[in-house]
């Protein structure tokens, strides 16, 4: 036993520094190999970062490579079975696809990682339907002889992201692999710039126990749409997350078709028992928040509400439900906090203040004396570990108050600010010649660099090494606090 052990620590420990350093022949090596039956990449790395890393293309195409040619050898060879590959369920969950299609070093062609999964399954289900054939052949008119027993193949848990570029090759994997040797189990599902019709297809053909979350990107959808889609959701039963932003439902004008198409929406997100987080982000939703989420089985854990045009009395419904004793993420930007909306806010944010761990308020046309009204209750969410304040007017003396305020908190780990109000020229507004738009200031460095500095001296004075302030809304990465 010690010997096993001992062993199966240095595959483990192989596989994690042939990752880390981008050795894509030795992780193939390892797979065609592998003596367990279920590996785990996220978890066996430890650490999600390491998934973004640049090698992380090429290793995960190794590492589906090394599957695919075991699969072929098992087919080929049904005697190799009892080889030292144990492998029955590959978990890539967790890895970064590449929408943007970007090319890693050494390969020639445009690599994401839902493509090379679904290229993978479509080859494997060929080369057994060949085998297959040949088989038949090779023993037509031999009464009595067994066909040759098939390999249990492998499952592939995966996060898919389908665009139009991908539909195809997804939709014949998922066609053509179900009862394959290497099968695609989806556990986050993410689609954008279908077609109603082709986005209908593909959630039809997944396997409906291991979908956890769906995100569609689709704009102008409309309740039409969504009344389109939404009913074929209801056979996940795993479904927990459901992101709908961009598909820009809007019901600010009643009529009698958009109230029985909110009716119609309720219903169909009511018959989803599992959901916990909803994003309906980009819907102008005035005045219907309560009829939308009445038919709910259970208290949502996330809420994204952005540029929802959301009314008071939307959010003294959220005050006073079941939801706002269970939501850990809360996003309301942009919506107008200098009026009419800020005591709604303040009481929404009393109510949530035992669960919150993410609260977005970013672009919401605040100033210092909204921050000053709302640092009460802030300081209040001790659970808290984000907070965005990005595209608001504050100044730096109210950014040092926040962070006076603010920094007692256990748990906060990343606050995103706007850039100080007092920082910018005192210039007229640039306007970009035939546009109506226009924008911002001029930034004056010094004062921005005097004001940054300030900061993270406050920060380091505090002893707070472990909280970033940043005005950067990109680049550190989006924290998830919601479990699947």
């Amino acid at each position: 036993v010690p010997g096993q052990v001992l062993g199966s620590l240095d595959r483990f420990w192989g596989f994690w520094t042939a990752f880390l350093d981008g050795r894509p022949l030795v992780l193939r090596e390892l797979v065609s190999a592998w003596p367990f039956p279920v590996l785990h990449l996220q978890r066996l790395l430890g650490r999600q970062e390491l998934l973004r890393d640049h090698p992380c293309k090429l290793c995960l195409q190794a590492v589906i490579l090394a599957v695919v040619a075991q699969l072929r050898r098992q087919l080929e060879e049904p005697g190799r079975r009892s080889s030292s590959c144990r492998l029955r369920v590959l978990d890539v969950t967790g890895v970064p696809d590449d929408p943007s299609g970007r090319t890693p070093d050494g390969m020639n062609a445009p690599w994401s990682g839902t493509v090379a999964l679904a290229k993978a399954c479509v080859e494997v289900s060929k080369h057994q339907r060949e085998f297959q054939r040949r088989g038949s052949k090779r023993h037509k008119g031999r009464s009595g002889t067994a066909a040759a027993p098939q390999p249990p193949g492998v499952d592939v848990h995966a996060d898919l992201f389908v665009n139009g570029t991908s539909y195809g090759i997804l939709r014949d994997a998922l066609q053509s692999g179900a009862a394959g040797p290497l099968r695609l189990k989806c556990r986050e599902f993410q689609a954008e710039k279908l077609s109603l019709a082709g986005i209908v297809s593909l959630l039809e053909t997944l396997d409906p126990s291991c979908v956890r979350r769906v995100d569609l990107r689709f704009r102008n959808l409309g309740l039409t749409g969504l009344s389109v889609i939404l009913p074929h959701l209801s056979r996940f039963p795993q479904l927990r997350s459901l992101k709908l932003q961009y598909s820009n439902v809007d019901v600010r004008r009643p009529t009698p078709e958009s109230a029985i198409g909110i009716r119609c929406l309720a219903g169909q997100l009511g018959m989803l028992p599992s959901l916990r987080e909803l994003n309906l982000g980009s819907s102008r939703l005035s005045g219907n928040l309560r009829q939308i989420l009445c038919d709910l089985r259970a208290p949502l854990e996330s809420l994204e509400l952005s540029f929802c045009s959301l009314l008071p009395a939307d959010l003294a419904f959220l005050s006073q439900s079941s939801h706002a004793a269970s939501l850990k993420r809360l996003d309301l930007s942009g919506h107008d906090f200098s009026q009419g909306l800020l005591e709604p806010l303040r009481l929404l944010l009393e109510e949530t203040s035992a669960s919150l761990l993410h609260l977005d308020l970013m672009e919401c046309r605040m100033a210092d004396a909204q921050l000053a009204a709302l640092l009460p209750t802030l300081r209040r969410c001790r659970r808290l570990r984000f907070l965005g304040l990005y595209g608001n007017s504050l100044s730096t003396a109210a950014l040092k108050d926040l962070l006076r305020q603010t920094v007692e908190l256990p748990d906060l780990r990343l606050v995103v600010y706007p850039f100080p109000a007092d920082c910018y020229k005192p210039e007229p507004p640039r306007r970009v010649p035939g546009s109506r738009r226009i924008y911002e200031e001029p930034m004056d460095g010094e004062r921005l660099a005097a004001s940054t500095a300030e900061i993270h001296q406050m920060l380091a004075d505090s002893g707070r090494t472990d909280l970033v302030w940043t005005y950067n809304p990109y680049g550190h990465g989006t924290m998830d606090y919601f479990s699947l």
